[in-house]
């Protein structure tokens, strides 16, 4: 018995199986080659609906579907503000800057000097409240009836008296300091004698104070909205400038604070103004000759607003 009939496999069987394997192989072989021509460019059997590079799936000339070329989604804009930066001409012999502030994105824009630095003058008692408020707050402590009133009348009838003392209170110079921190400044610093009146503030950093009180980082989200509320109820002879540009209906709606002071020693009068409105912030400064009186940089506050105004 042969070693092919001791395994119970005769030999025809054997090499009809080897036949069947080369069968199977030549045809997978088959199949392989005939892919391959029809992916092949320029092949006879080359699918005309292959996508190509650069077009749409379906050859030259065919129109891309909605799943293969999607709308854009447009991106949001914000809407238009009452106010907006263009040119800005004023007719004086005095030093002026202006800057505003968009504080829906932090856009600064101004003068070309809005970093040149003035004394605030009375501007500065927006900050001396707030900072005021804001440590009360942080210290678990709620100012008295008559520390609420001082801070009201230092806002609204810009009362001396009160920024001083409210002034010592907060530490002085460290207010000032905490300002710049507080609100990123970047151009202003502390008067070298001390005192909160002669504080050097630029407009680009009044704007970016503005800014500040109006999303809580100066007097805290217990106080802000009380404080806005005070620069919005502004009385007397403090209430000029910049709101004064804007419909009647639209001036209650803007907090300010501004600041008057002639310069004997100098023989400049110093005017400075603020304004916080929804989404906006306006700083403009001036400095002129002592006989001009302070009307007459209250009405340089005004016209640069009324030049900003887009409405």
């Amino acid at each position: 018995m042969s070693s092919d009939q001791r395994r119970g496999t005769s030999a025809p069987d054997s090499n009809r199986r080897t036949l069947l394997r080369l069968g199977l192989i030549s045809g997978v072989l088959l199949v392989l080659v005939l892919v391959a021509l029809r992916l092949l460019p320029g092949s006879p059997l080359a699918s005309n609906a292959a996508a190509r590079w650069g077009e749409p799936t379906g050859g030259p000339g065919a129109t891309a579907g909605p799943s293969e070329q999607p709308t854009p989604t447009p991106s949001p804009s914000l809407p238009p503000l009452p106010v907006a930066p263009t040119d800005v001409d004023v007719d004086t012999d005095g030093w002026w800057n202006w800057a505003l502030l968009d504080t829906r994105t932090g856009t600064v824009t101004g003068s070309d000097n809005m970093d040149e630095t003035n004394p605030t003058a009375s501007m500065i008692k927006a900050w001396i409240g707030a900072d005021y408020l804001r440590r009360a707050a942080e210290q678990g402590q709620t100012p008295s009836d008559a520390r609420l009133d001082e801070v009201s009348i230092m806002i609204r009838d810009s009362d001396n008296n009160a920024a001083s003392d409210l002034y010592k209170v907060n530490g002085g110079t460290a207010s000032i300091r905490r300002l710049i921190s507080t609100c990123d400044l970047t151009d202003s610093s502390p008067a070298p004698d001390g005192g909160w009146s002669r504080t050097a503030l630029s407009a680009r950093d009044a704007a970016r104070m503005g800014a500040c009180i109006a999303d809580g980082r100066a007097a805290g989200p217990k106080w802000t909205n009380w404080l806005l509320d005070e620069m919005r109820a502004v009385r007397g002879v403090g209430n000029f400038g910049i709101r004064k540009a804007f419909p009647p209906q639209v001036q209650k709606t803007i907090a300010i604070k501004n600041g008057w002071v002639d310069r004997t020693p100098e023989q400049k009068y110093t005017v400075n103004c603020l304004a916080v409105g929804d989404g906006w912030t306006m700083a403009v400064e001036t400095r002129y000759d002592i006989n001009l009186g302070y009307t007459y940089g209250a009405k340089i506050c005004e016209e640069v607003a009324a030049q900003l105004r887009t409405d």
